[in-house]
């Protein structure tokens, strides 16, 4: 292997492992409800998309950091904290970019019905701050958990 392959390789390497360590910092810092640190963790813009759902409370559009964190907080006001359940499956770095994948459920505290299914999460980390942020959930059981019963 040649001196400039073996320098590229160590960047690569290097920008993998940071964005791997702010990912875990993320999900340490979502786990412990730490607002304060998502807000740090988050840019000051991110790019945020979650899929619109008009009939679920915490779901918005979203841009900047402190907007990104507080969808935590709203989360947990509208859920049972005792029945939120998230289990990752996959955890793939390439560079900035992060996949996770697996499987999410919780049950809303306004009608007390449960929603679960899959999920995949891709975030991007530039200078230790998480820039991109997409979501891709069962957005019909949530939205089907949050409306009441006719």
């Amino acid at each position: 292997m040649s001196d400039q392959s073996s320098v590229t390789t160590a960047r690569v390497d290097a920008v993998a492992d940071a964005t791997r360590a702010v990912v875990q910092d993320f999900l340490a810092a979502r786990l412990a409800g730490d607002t304060k640190r998502l807000v740090e963790l988050f840019a000051d813009e991110v790019d945020w998309m979650l899929a619109e759902n008009p009939g679920v409370p915490w779901i918005r559009p979203r841009r900047t950091g402190v907007e990104c964190a507080a969808q935590f907080t709203e989360l947990a006001e509208h859920t049972v904290p005792e029945d939120a359940r998230a289990s990752v499956d996959a955890f793939l770095v390439d560079g900035a970019d992060a996949v996770l994948m697996g499987h999410l459920s919780g049950t809303v505290r306004a009608t007390g019905k449960s929603f679960e299914g899959p999920f995949a999460l891709r975030l991007t980390v530039e200078d230790g701050r998480i820039v991109r942020h997409h979501l891709y959930e069962n957005s019909l059981s949530i939205a089907e958990a949050c409306a009441p019963d006719q």
